[in-house]
């Protein structure tokens, strides 16, 4: 009998390789008749980068706003596809930490799709990608989608 992922986790973050991810999910999904986690770190990066002065809780209450009609969207499209066991979570912290360690733990997933490249070519040289985090630091099996 083949292996079937039954938990897949996708993370998103509204970049172009983030919507093929969640494409080729979609179809993973479908296929596995698993359920789909869809999940959305906000990087405490961009909040802390902001001078304190300009902080304040309207930055952070946006970015969740975000967040969730992001995921909101994703989930209307998958079940317009079809998948009727959705969840969807917002979390908040580095999304190289939360997603392979925090969120895969979580939902028990045994799959984790994201996209190859969602920051610029300047910080995956300085600080690396966050793909890359994955499949470094995960338990389960990662697929990262290229365009």
């Amino acid at each position: 009998m083949p292996f079937e992922y039954g938990r897949i986790l996708v993370a998103v973050d509204g970049s172009d390789a983030s919507e093929l991810a969640f494409k080729k999910a979609v179809d993973i999904v479908l296929r596995n008749d698993a359920k789909m986690f869809l999940a959305h770190v906000i990087d405490t990066r961009t909040i802390t980068t902001v001078a304190p002065e300009v902080y304040d809780q309207t930055l952070a209450a946006r970015s969740e706003n975000y967040a969730q009609t992001l995921l909101d969207e994703y989930k209307d499209k998958a079940s317009k596809k079809g998948i009727t066991d959705i969840t969807t979570h917002v979390e908040i912290g580095s999304p190289k930490i939360k997603i392979p360690k925090d969120l895969a733990k979580k939902f028990d997933a045994d799959l984790i799709i994201c996209g190859a490249t969602g920051m610029n070519a300047v910080e995956r040289f300085l600080i690396g990608s966050v793909s890359e985090s994955i499949t470094r630091y995960a338990k389960c099996d990662v697929l990262v989608v290229r365009s």
